[in-house]
């Protein structure tokens, strides 16, 4: 029996590569970014939306702020590639800022030119596994969110959290030195780096697991997957996949903070509902179905406003290369999913407000109906004993 043939990609070196490592929090409602322009006016924030031609296919109605956040070193394990010595490794901070809440940290950490692909893969897994950077996210989170908190409508930080990475490469080398094209990573090249397995996966999973994979040029390349992508790119300007793939992390995040929110009220509605038929009917003669109703009414505007917002920070008008990518982000993030789960509770607390609505009318009425009776009889009395 002969050994497999060796993968085209064994011997490849990269240039220009990188590990890019997104955190993204919600730590608002809403985030006026004229105001964050303002407060960030230091550290030169930008608004920064596609570079590309085919870019027009996508509107964004209130661009982002990104904003360098300086630099920073972490502690990784020294097998990450090979003749790099475990250690410090330095990293840059940066951060994105969108109008609907969410604000997006960013570290990218740079691999030495001419490190192999193997070596590449085993820096990206140790990024990936890195203990060091929940603390460094915590501490530049504590900082950004003071910086920008006079900007932020209702702050809060919420519990729910999103986490993505990048790896990021300009050009693959051969041996000899010419530039290899992106088309020699195969499946079983890119599995050991985006799925982290070191076995080989059968044909049916790698098909499964690994099917959105684009290229516009010659030169270029993404694979998609839930939680990372592997993008080369020899242009250092254009980043605008990195761009959709972030927008649509910050738009799950939304969907995934709005849908926990209406998790955690059903229960309390239900309680609460419980709680005021308790008091019998003359808790309802005391109207005390209103402050109830009121907050379910707020409840349900302000999710339904803000879904619809995040829904519609960025549109696609055409079916081109980029908006490709942005639709097949949002369908392995499950968008679709989440937006079905939030309505089906948005449609549950609609529909308790009309019945709670409807019910206390009614009793209203009935108690508006006895009056009434009672009034007549003793109408009637009262005739009576003056005959």
């Amino acid at each position: 029996m002969t050994d497999p043939a060796p993968s085209p990609a064994a011997d490849l070196r990269v240039e220009g590569a990188s590990v890019v490592v997104y955190r993204l929090y919600d730590v608002g409602y809403e985030v006026r970014l004229d105001r964050a322009l303002d407060l960030l006016a230091s550290s030169a924030p930008e608004r920064v939306r596609p570079v590309r031609g085919e870019a027009q296919a996508i509107q964004i109605a209130n661009p982002p702020i990104t904003v360098i956040l300086g630099q920073e070193s972490v502690v990784l394990d020294g097998e990450a590639f090979a003749g790099v010595p475990g250690g410090l490794y330095p990293v840059e901070i940066s951060a994105r800022v969108f109008d609907f809440g969410a604000l997006s940290l960013r570290l990218r950490l740079e691999a030495p030119d001419g490190t192999t692909w193997r070596e590449y893969t085993r820096l990206g897994n140790a990024v990936e596994r890195s203990d060091a950077l929940a603390s460094l996210f915590a501490h530049h989170l504590r900082l950004l969110a003071a910086r920008i908190g006079p900007a932020v409508d209702r702050p809060l930080v919420a519990a729910q959290t999103e986490d993505y990475l990048v790896y990021r490469v300009a050009r693959l080398v051969r041996p000899d030195g010419s530039t290899a094209p992106p088309e020699l990573l195969g499946d079983e090249d890119v599995v050991p780096l985006l799925l982290d397995e070191s076995r080989p996966l059968s044909r049916g999973a790698r098909r499964e697991l690994l099917p959105h994979r684009f290229s516009y040029y010659p030169d270029d390349l993404a694979i998609l997957t839930w939680d990372n992508a592997l993008i080369v790119e020899p242009r250092p300007h254009d980043t605008d996949v990195q761009f959709l793939l972030e927008f649509a992390n910050a738009q799950l995040l939304e969907l995934r903070y709005y849908d926990a929110l209406l998790d955690a009220e059903l229960p309390r509605m239900y309680d609460r509902v419980a709680a005021v038929r308790a008091g019998g009917a003359r808790a309802l003669l005391r109207r005390r179905y209103a402050p109830l109703l009121g907050d379910l009414q707020a409840q349900v505007a302000d999710s339904t406003e803000l879904v619809e917002r995040v829904e519609n920070a960025l549109k696609v008008t055409d079916d081109v290369y980029l908006a490709r990518v942005y639709t097949a982000a949002l369908e392995i993030f499950r968008a679709r999913a989440w937006r079905a789960g939030i309505d089906r509770k948005l449609a549950i607390i609609r529909e308790t407000y009309a019945m709670l609505s409807a019910e206390s009318q009614a009793a209203r009425a009935e108690a508006l109906e006895a009056a009434i009776v009672l009034l007549i009889v003793a109408e009637i009395a009262m005739g009576l004993l003056r005959g």
